[in-house]
């Protein structure tokens, strides 16, 4: 199963993976908050995580299977 943003909420969206749906917060990744649709759409799977080259934004698939394991916040 191929990774996908399945819904745009005014607080985040919805990420599918092959290991479950994830909502990402505009609080948790405030960089997100910004981002045209097609900035959020438009990403790259890698091993273990995605990558936003639009937005030069980073997330390991563990910190959305295990978040708390990785308490921080996301900060430029």
């Amino acid at each position: 199963m191929p990774i996908a943003v399945t819904d745009i909420e005014k607080d985040g969206f919805w990420l599918l993976t092959p290991d479950g749906e994830y909502f990402i917060t505009f609080s948790d990744y405030p960089d997100f908050e910004n981002a045209t649709v097609a900035q959020i759409h438009h990403f790259k799977a890698s091993f273990g995580g995605i990558h936003w080259p639009d937005l030069d934004i980073d997330i390991e698939l563990d910190a959305l299977k295990n978040p708390g394991k990785y308490p921080h916040i996301f900060k430029r």
